[in-house]
């Protein structure tokens, strides 16, 4: 959850900023004391009564995937995928999502922040940043229509203050919506119905959950407790949450903000990390000293170990959930999960980042290094439904070779 100290933001290959940043705390804190509430619903035994009858018809639990060689297809749709930034200015991938992208631009004019959208020829501006050297993007969502808000963080430590933006496509203008300068969740906004979801730190270790329009007007607080920032899955705004000794996952309705129920065997869930879905497949690391990647479907009996080998979950982290893609980055790599075939693969070269929302898939990483002069920034943006399946195990394509 928390943590303590200042921390320096770290800037592999490409990655400065955004790219790192997804589900990490910003600034210190006492360690969990127990939280006040524990969200329940009229809903749970309705919700219980349906994952029984799931179950019973229930697939078996599916055996650990097995690692495969990247398919030729995916590589030439990457290719084809390429996104070719404005002359003169480097981009760093930020958000992706169904037909749009945000990203961070810099060049000899300075830094903004940008929405790509498909079938547009450019790019438009959500904010030209202040300082062009300290703020750095770190987190974006675009409701496809309207209304994208994103978060800018203040300095080069993760405990710097960051500020939240709503951008508005009617007029082309951004407005602050919120400052944290207390430690707390780094901000991973969401934009859902016109309605801007967020987290930030409240002092005293806690945090809040929070509401506001993205028109304007007063924000609301959901839930207060010590927590991670939110994730949306589904009609579900989902948070980790300190209880007792320990964590679990917790949840609100993303309609009206009440406490929602989840799936029994989400519910289940102790002291995991990483937690994310996309509200039918749900995803997460487990385990300290041999970590392994869960993942749990609608319908399925139990979750199940998706990946336990070494090195593809060795500092697992940024999970991300579409379909029957999952995404994960580790501190030399990133890897897709093909939940259909039962076979991951490694799809970014070293140091890459890749991420996988709303029917989209998007892969950043760096030709050269990426601090040397001629180094060339590569961003990847393809539609993850049209991707084949990866090669079943046991086919020639598998491999057990790191």
């Amino acid at each position: 959850m928390g943590t303590s100290g200042r921390r320096r933001l770290l800037s592999p290959p490409l990655l400065t900023g955004a790219l790192l940043l997804a589900g990490c705390s910003s600034g210190g804190g006492p360690e969990p004391a127990p939280a006040r509430t524990s969200p329940t619903s009229a809903t749970s035994s309705a919700s219980s009564s349906a994952s029984a009858a799931a179950s019973a018809s229930a697939p078996a639990v599916r055996a650990a995937a097995c690692r495969v060689a990247l398919p030729a297809a995916w590589r030439s749709a990457f290719a084809a995928g390429a996104y070719r930034p404005p002359q003169g200015e480097h981009a760093v991938l930020t958000e992706t999502g169904p037909g749009w992208t945000v990203l961070q631009l810099t060049g000899a004019a300075g830094r903004r922040a940008v929405l790509v959208r498909r079938g547009e020829a450019a790019p438009r501006t959500l904010l030209r940043f202040a300082d062009p050297v300290e703020h750095q993007l770190l987190a974006a969502d675009f409701d496809g229509r309207r209304w994208a808000v994103f978060a800018v963080l203040e300095g080069r430590t993760l405990d710097s203050p960051w500020s939240l933006y709503v951008w508005d496509a009617a007029t082309g203008g951004s407005r602050r919506l919120a400052r944290a300068d207390r430690p707390g969740p780094l901000p991973r906004p969401f934009v859902r119905d016109g309605t801007v979801l967020w987290a930030q730190g409240t002092g005293s270790g806690k945090a809040a959950v929070l509401a506001a329009p993205a028109g304007g007007g007063t924000a609301r607080a959901w839930h207060t407790g010590v927590l991670d920032g939110p994730f949306a899955a589904g009609g579900l705004l989902v948070w980790r949450e300190a209880v007792g000794n320990g964590t679990r996952l917790a949840a609100v309705s993303l309609r009206d903000g009440r406490p929602a129920a989840l799936p029994p065997p989400v519910a289940a869930l102790r002291d995991i990390r990483s937690a994310v879905s996309d509200g039918t497949t749900w995803a997460w690391v487990a385990g300290e000293t041999a970590p392994r990647l869960m993942v749990w479907r609608a319908g399925e009996a139990r979750p199940s170990a998706a990946v336990t080998a070494s090195p593809a979950v060795d500092g697992m982290d940024q999970l991300r959930v579409s379909g029957r893609l999952v995404t994960w980055r580790t501190p030399e790599t990133s890897y897709g999960l093909d939940l259909d075939a039962g076979a991951y693969a490694e799809i970014t070269p070293a140091y890459g980042y890749a991420q996988a929302a709303g029917g989209a898939l998007a892969l950043a990483y760096s030709v050269g290094d990426a601090k040397a002069t001629g180094a060339r920034a590569v961003i990847q943006v393809v539609d993850a439904d049209r991707l084949p399946g990866l090669p079943r195990c046991g086919g020639s394509a598998a491999t057990d070779a790191p």
